[in-house]
């Protein structure tokens, strides 16, 4: 058989045993380099809308063969993963819950995309001994967005996901780059065309444009940063604790898409949209058993803690104001007590005013100073007419 015939059919029959490998799509990309992805990377940094959480060497990001050497072609792979859950528990006055994004459902993509991964390059090494092969998710030095763009897996959208024809954006991505000469699937032709829905619903105007990022203020982003959450962002974050979800929900292509292909990833609704009270005092322990399978603990509790905190002020949850004093005055974290001090001051009542003024007088750190003295401000100000805050991305 010639070379090429016998490449072609290794394709057809490794995508033909997708399924059993427990693989939603697969394709084929050349290993060539990414110059266009280079421009755009270069012009993104110089922009300064990188994240910070990016493999920072771009050559590496950009040549597959830096990897690899001899690399020849990379094989893209896509999981579909779930976006409805079966009977969600309620958010409501005294027992407000927060939300993960759906990316968090379940057990963590990585594990799951390394695992699928493992079972395709098993596969290949089964008719391939020799085959060289590199295999990595999210945290790799290639664009995963890139990689499935070129390998015909979706087209990149408007909101900066890969946007599958049969299953949306609802997908994890992951790549092996190879040395074997596979024959590379062509791009998919369909675009957002001049669709901007996604861009006019960013909470927070992250979306500069149809595929540009100003990853720094991006919510999915934010709520995953240690430290003291901008001003500007405490309304906006909602009750989100991990990730955002907007520029998918609203997405059209993605209107009443669900699947549950895979075990692993059905979501427990208590972890997904967990009460936030109890996220303010909850032990390493006891945050590890909950939340350490999803994707959301690679953090730690610190930005989950200090998010559950934000939402109970965007709530003006009155029934939280004694835990939330608690954390104003014990907690060793200044970003717990700075955030703290301003849900006291969006909930106001006697009580928060009191414990705030008190907090004035021994408070040490600069910026929870500063905190609490707007917050007193706040608090002293009229008020409107208190209205039911909604949980977002629910």
């Amino acid at each position: 058989m010639p070379d090429a015939d016998r490449w072609l059919k290794l394709k057809e029959e490794m995508k033909a045993a997708a399924p059993a490998l427990g693989i939603d799509k697969i394709g084929v990309a050349s290993a060539d380099p990414f110059l266009e992805l280079r421009e755009r990377l270069e012009r993104h940094r110089e922009l300064g809308r990188e994240s910070g959480f990016e493999e920072p060497d771009l050559d590496k990001r950009t040549r597959p063969e830096l990897t690899l050497p001899g690399a020849k072609s990379i094989i893209s792979i896509a999981l579909a993963y779930p976006t409805k859950l079966r009977n969600p528990p309620k958010s409501e006055p005294g027992a407000y819950r927060g939300i993960l994004s759906r990316s968090a459902w379940g057990a963590d993509y990585h594990q799951v995309l390394r695992n699928r991964l493992a079972n395709l390059e098993a596969w290949i090494r089964e008719r391939v001994p020799e085959a060289r092969i590199v295999s990595m998710v999210d945290t790799g030095v290639l664009s995963d967005r890139a990689v499935a763009e070129r390998a015909g897996i979706g087209w990149s959208g408007s909101n900066c996901s890969m946007i599958t024809p049969e299953f949306g954006s609802w997908v994890y991505l992951g790549e092996m780059i190879t040395d074997l000469p596979l024959p590379p699937d062509k791009p998919v032709t369909e675009s957002c065309g001049d669709c901007t829905i996604c861009i006019d619903a960013c909470p927070t105007g992250a979306l500069v444009g149809p595929g540009e990022l100003d990853a720094k203020r991006c919510l999915s982003f934010l709520t995953q940063t240690k430290g003291h959450l901008p001003d500007e962002y405490k309304k906006k974050i909602g009750n989100r604790l991990y990730g955002c979800d907007t520029c998918q929900i609203v997405c059209p292509v993605n209107r009443g898409i669900h699947f549950e292909f895979h075990e692993e990833m059905r979501p427990d609704p208590e972890v997904v949209k967990p009460l936030l009270l109890p996220l303010l005092s909850i032990s390493n322990k006891e945050f590890k058993e909950k939340f350490g399978r999803s994707a959301a603990a690679w953090r730690g509790k610190k930005p989950i803690q200090r998010n559950a905190v934000l939402a109970l002020g965007n709530f003006r949850d009155r029934t939280a104001v004694p835990e939330l004093v608690r954390v104003l005055r014990e907690d060793p974290r200044p970003e717990l007590r700075g955030s703290a001090a301003w849900s006291l001051g969006e909930i106001g009542g006697e009580e928060a005013l009191a414990a705030l003024r008190e907090a004035a007088e021994r408070e040490s750190d600069e910026v929870v100073q500063g905190e609490i003295g707007r917050a007193i401000a706040k608090a002293s100000a009229p008020r409107p007419k208190r209205e039911h805050k909604k949980a977002t991305d629910g």
